[in-house]
């Protein structure tokens, strides 16, 4: 179990954040960008499952600039009401709270950030603009195109749904041609894949145990040591594949396939 604590950005903004710590020594760091939901309990599940495996993670409340302390579900009406602050989105005063909780992490070896939905932009944007990043790893980040043409200071992989209604293929391969150094990994999957809280969230993963959800291989994946400086068997781009038992994840061309 993690526990609340407040970060005071460069330009003096106070924010809430969620920090949950390894029981020994942490093998390094992670910051979690938000979806547009807040930091809820899936991202502070998120948190926890890095924590158990080692890692100290953070999750800083990005909305905490216009609305303190929100979290909503996955609802229709939850998802109505949370899409209405995407209006208030300042991509620059992001980066100035995600480098909050990269400071707050510091010292507990290379940190990466890692982010779903808003929060995959954010990560890719912390990868070409924040010092001090040693990888990013973007789900579904649907502003990303807009930043394609930046440039990464570290690693990055990316995960993208075929089905996704939010993020046309176009999109992905405008990514894949502006960015040929990212790991860019696609699935037979809709918006929102990796959370377990959504009613889309394949059931046999569900009721299969979801102990290696956040990060956590099943098995030894191959092929990720790129990203290896911040975890030594990066296991997101495997939970996204074992987390679509029945469909198969589609590589970029020239690549091998994530899983």
């Amino acid at each position: 179990m993690g526990k609340q604590l407040s970060l005071t950005a460069s330009d003096g903004h106070p924010l809430g954040a969620y920090r949950a710590d390894p029981a020994g020594a942490p093998k390094g760091a992670v910051v979690v960008a938000q979806e547009i939901f807040g930091v809820n309990t899936h991202i502070r599940n998120v948190c926890d499952r890095l924590a158990a495996q080692g890692y100290v993670a953070i999750a800083p409340a990005l909305f905490d600039r216009f609305v303190r302390n929100f979290e909503s579900g996955y609802s229709p009406d939850e998802v109505a009401n949370a899409r209405k602050h995407l209006a208030h989105l300042d991509w620059d005063a992001m980066m100035r709270d995600v480098a909050a909780a990269l400071d707050a992490v510091k010292g507990s070896g290379p940190a990466g950030v890692i982010g779903f939905c808003m929060g995959g932009t954010v990560a890719f944007l912390a990868a070409t603009r924040l010092a001090g990043v040693a990888a990013a790893i973007a789900f579904y980040g649907g502003q990303i195109v807009r930043f394609a043409d930046e440039q990464p200071k570290c690693s990055v992989q990316m995960h993208f749904g075929e089905k996704d209604d939010h993020i046309p293929m176009s999109d992905v391969d405008t990514i894949r041609r502006k960015q040929p150094r990212a790991q860019v990994y696609t699935y037979a999957a809709g918006h929102g894949f990796y959370c377990d809280e959504r009613a889309s969230f394949p059931r046999r993963e569900r009721e299969g145990g979801m102990g290696s959800h956040a990060g956590v291989p099943r098995r030894k994946p191959q092929g990720v040591t790129a990203l290896r400086t911040t975890v030594r068997e990066c296991g997101w781009c495997r939970r996204g594949a074992a987390a679509l038992p029945a469909q198969r994840a589609r590589a970029p061309a020239g690549r091998r396939r994530c899983g």
